[in-house]
């Protein structure tokens, strides 16, 4: 019998203050009041329709991500997570994340979140510059990002993650480095530390700013890499650095290898693996907040991942990893035999993307992560 991989819930929350002019996300400014109660309920409902999918699984981890999560009382988050342990039970050990706004409305609200179940924290600063916030489309300023982190830190949060990001309009390599030293110097033990790019769909790419030349980007991920390492930070996947294994984020190290996961929420996505019937489904619910809450069933739609699709997915999550996955993971989780991606195997190899003994980019495959990512894409 086929061995069914870890299960994790992600919870999406669309609304957020004012729609920042780079989110690609499915998020809504707020008109009026949000409709919290009837969400919560939505939500619910939403998971007792995916239970089968848990196949007897308990909950490993859990995401709450939006929009802006925080914007929702410290109530309705403990009745999110009540009610989800009630249909699907949850491990004693679960890792429960919600992102954060730094504003101080938020920050009222942060030992409610922790006492309702909250254990990891990822509080969205981007930066602490007053210029690039402005350019951003972000309504809080440097000091209250400050006093956000220190709120959560003195609450005992568990875990804290800071959500930063570098190559900003106009931003020098000096300014990079000083958002990166505030940020590590408020004592996080996970940082997010991830370039802006311009997605389809924003502001930002109708109306492009001037961010910089790709030798300052180059030589801003050199110098905060090594910032960063001095710090005792070490890098385990594309954008993402703890301080110790232990801090890393259970949650995403979940979805990169390519473990399950059910999505409820206006716009969440999920996937759920059937070894049985060597069937792996993408699933996604109604985008728009409205259609969700009148839906008696908010499914927008299902679609299977193919045998001849399964090894490029399976690699564009296992590789964003510095030390990628086992092989034995990769037949595990794509219910497909090794031999399937003997030729990529082979051929990354030789080109020294790809390490001997493991699904693992070679430094040099991390350069060029998109080439050997290329190389599993089927004919």
């Amino acid at each position: 019998m086929s061995t069914l991989p870890p299960l994790s819930l992600y919870i999406h929350i669309p609304w957020c203050v004012r729609k920042c002019p780079y989110c690609d996300f499915n998020s809504h400014a707020v008109k009026g009041e949000i409709p919290e109660a009837d969400y919560v309920s939505a939500l619910l409902a939403d998971l007792k329709l995916e239970q089968a999918g848990a196949q007897g699984r308990k909950i490993d981890t859990i995401f709450i991500g939006g929009g802006t999560p925080s914007l929702f009382t410290s109530d309705a988050i403990a009745q999110i997570l009540e009610g989800a342990d009630q249909i699907i039970p949850f491990t004693s050990n679960i890792e429960i994340t919600m992102e954060a706004n730094p504003g101080t409305f938020e920050q009222e609200r942060f030992a409610g979140y922790l006492k309702a179940g909250v254990n990891r924290l990822s509080v969205g600063v981007q930066s602490f510059n007053a210029q690039h916030l402005q350019a951003l489309g972000r309504i809080h300023s440097g000091e209250e990002a400050k006093k956000a982190i220190s709120a959560a830190r003195e609450l005992g949060f568990p875990h804290l993650n800071i959500d930063l990001m570098h190559g900003l309009p106009e931003q020098t390599e000096e300014q990079a480095l000083n958002d990166l030293e505030t940020a590590l110097n408020l004592g996080p033990d996970h940082l997010s530390w991830y370039q802006l790019t311009i997605e389809p769909n924003t502001e930002f790419y109708t109306k492009p700013p001037i961010i910089p030349q790709d030798e300052t980007l180059w030589d801003i991920q050199q110098a905060g890499q090594q910032l960063l390492a001095n710090n005792g930070f070490q890098q385990y996947e594309v954008s993402a650095y703890a301080k110790g294994k232990s801090a890393r984020a259970q949650h995403n190290l979940n979805y990169w290898q390519f473990g399950d996961y059910i999505g409820i929420g206006a716009g969440a996505h999920g996937k759920l693996s059937f070894p049985e019937q060597d069937l792996i489904l993408r699933r996604w619910k109604q985008r728009s907040p409205k259609a969700y809450l009148q839906s008696i069933n908010p499914l927008g739609g299902e679609q299977e991942i193919s045998q001849t699709d399964r090894p490029f997915e399976f690699m564009m999550n296992a590789l964003r990893l510095v030390d990628g996955v086992e092989e034995s993971v990769f037949q595990e989780r794509s219910l497909l035999n090794l031999c399937s991606i003997n030729t990529a195997l082979a051929n990354s190899r030789k080109a020294g993307l790809l390490d001997p003994h493991r699904l693992q980019a070679t430094p040099q495959g991390q350069l060029f992560l998109n080439d050997l990512l290329e190389m599993f894409i089927a004919e």
